[in-house]
């Protein structure tokens, strides 16, 4: 009677209870660890070779951990928030982690004690909403055209990147493209499109003093005719095409048979025609600048270049938005829907110019130009790949300024101001929840704790003292300066963060703490260890391939 029930096939691996929690909170450490060393401004950088011997040296959190192959399931989806965070806001990727680590650390000691984990979710849920109030509660409005604020917070969130020995030249960069393409939704909102209309070009060569945001957009190519067409004209009409120049092609192959010679002649005739047709239809224009999405042929490049127009083939869809954007043309799909208004008139400037080995075209000083490019130089492709990155990030702390114009202390300081509130308001807390809601608290510390690690100072007499001046709340702006490690006030070092990067640095971190801990079962090899061939379903195919040899057999 008593023989064992197998529910579960063989294959099948199952853990459960608190084997699995001390399992996700053992690897999701794990994973914090390997990027505490790349928050702060005294951050190390870390050199990740990916499968293709190529090269990664970066100390931006989300850059890393999307290089690295991990196996455990609770360490995916501790990577899956570092590129949410990189997504939504733009920066504190590194933070996150660093703060979901810390959350599932404390919650480890209650789990020892067999505290249930919804309990402890629910302190962590009460601990966030709190934590929320008190960033509100300290966030202080900012002016968005009061440039030296927002490029003393771009600064901050540069400063603890690799290009922060360049000063404000990213900076700068990032602020100017945000705000040239910004657009206004009325209501006093604003909208940054930063993957759409700020394309970032990499010229390796000169240096990273070079860099600079352009006044308008430049692009990979060079006129279609290099020796007879302009390359550089001042106030260009700009046309921009996204149709063929050519002889339209049938759908598919067509067979026409001809009879007479001539008719020949008439079929030639007929396509030079219609390529004269279009364009005669876009030099009653009178544009200087051709730019289509699709080929040129020969033929139209010769009337072009007769009438003295510059062409460019085979452009990209986005760049072509691009212009679009600056001069203030609109892409047109047929020639012969050409208005006046579609002209764009914006340029001050076309150019060709050669950089390194490749032409560049330039469509430059335009007059409210809706889109931009970045053009970066430097010594060497790894080094514009940081410099990319980092911008990247600097663009989003601008764009998230424009969109949210709050600011926080940074430094640690917000941290520790929602520390010590939650450690006082902990005591008003009844029951069981009153102790991981205080370890919510504590786990708040370990961002300024690991920027005084990361300097190389006593960190527990620097978070001591910092703790001390926070827990009466005398001044929520005390935090560490990053480089040096020292207790300063956020306010006179302009140490800043942006609130929404902020909250959505809690939010994240704090969810995606609670969802871990509510895993309490981990069944793998479903299926999918099943390896082709083996096992079950593989046996009637052998009896009908024997009976196939005997069927054959029968017949001699």
């Amino acid at each position: 009677m008593n023989a064992p029930v197998l529910v579960l096939k063989d294959s099948l691996k199952r853990e459960s209870g608190t084997k699995v929690h001390h399992g996700n909170i053992q690897a999701s450490k794990a994973v914090a660890d390997i990027i505490r060393t790349t928050l702060g401004p005294r951050s190390m950088l870390k050199m990740l070779l990916d499968a293709g011997g190529g090269i990664v040296v970066t100390n931006d959190g989300n850059a890393i951990l999307r290089e690295l192959d991990v196996a455990h399931p609770a360490a995916k989806s501790m990577i899956e928030l570092s590129r949410t965070q990189d997504e939504e806001v733009g920066d504190g990727t590194t933070s996150v982690i660093v703060l979901a680590g810390e959350m599932l650390h404390v919650a480890e000691a209650f789990i020892e004690k067999s505290y249930h984990p919804t309990v402890i979710c629910r302190a962590y849920n009460k601990a966030l909403e709190d934590a929320i109030a008190v960033l509100d509660k300290i966030a202080m409005p900012v002016d968005v055209n009061d440039r030296e604020t927002v490029l003393g917070l771009v600064k901050s969130c540069i400063g603890t990147k690799f290009t922060s020995q360049f000063g404000d030249l990213i900076a700068d960069l990032a602020i100017d493209a945000t705000t040239t393409v910004g657009v206004d939704l009325g209501q006093g909102l604003r909208e940054v499109d930063i993957k759409k209309y700020i394309k970032v070009e990499k010229v390796p060569g000169g240096q990273l003093e070079d860099s600079k945001v352009l006044k308008g957009v430049m692009f990979n190519k060079d006129v279609v005719a290099p020796g007879k067409m302009k390359r550089k004209i001042v106030n260009p009409r700009i046309i921009l095409l996204d149709c063929p120049l050519e002889y339209k092609k049938g759908e598919n192959q067509t067979n026409a048979e001809l009879v007479r010679e001539e008719d020949w002649e008439v079929l030639l005739k007929l396509e030079e025609e219609y390529i004269e047709n279009i364009c005669v239809q876009i030099l009653k224009f009178k544009p200087d600048l051709v730019i289509t999405e699709k080929g040129l042929s020969d033929l139209a490049c010769h009337y072009f270049s007769k009438a003295g127009v510059s062409a460019i083939r085979r452009l990209r869809k986005t760049d072509n938005n691009r212009i679009a954007k600056a001069c203030g043309a609109v892409i047109v799909n047929r020639p012969d829907e050409l208005q006046e208004s579609d002209v764009g008139t914006g340029a001050g400037l076309f150019e060709v110019k050669k950089i390194g080995d490749d032409f560049f075209a330039f469509v430059v000083d335009c007059k409210e130009p809706k889109a931009c490019t970045v053009l970066l130089r430097g010594p060497s492709k790894d080094l514009l790949n940081e410099v990319e990155r980092n911008l990247q990030d600097a663009m989003s702390v601008s764009r998230n300024i424009i969109k949210n114009p709050k600011l926080v202390p940074g430094g640690g300081a917000t941290e520790l101001t929602v520390s010590a509130t939650l450690k006082q308001k902990s005591a008003t807390i009844e029951g069981i929840e009153k102790w991981p809601y205080e370890a919510a608290a504590i786990a708040f510390e370990a961002i300024p704790r690991t920027l005084a690690q990361n300097c190389g100072v006593n960190v527990i007499r620097t978070m001591t003292a910092l703790q001390g001046k926070h827990a009466n709340g005398e001044n929520a702006w005390t935090g560490i300066d990053g480089n040096t490690g020292a207790i300063a006030d956020m306010k006179e070092s302009k140490i800043w963060d942006a609130y929404n990067v902020k909250a959505q640095t809690f939010k994240t971190a704090i969810e995606a703490a609670c969802m871990l801990l509510r895993i309490d079962d981990i069944v793998s090899g479903i299926k999918k260890q099943q390896a082709p061939g083996a096992g079950g379903p593989s046996k009637p195919t052998i009896e009908t391939e024997g009976d196939a040899d005997n069927e054959q057999i029968l017949p001699d």
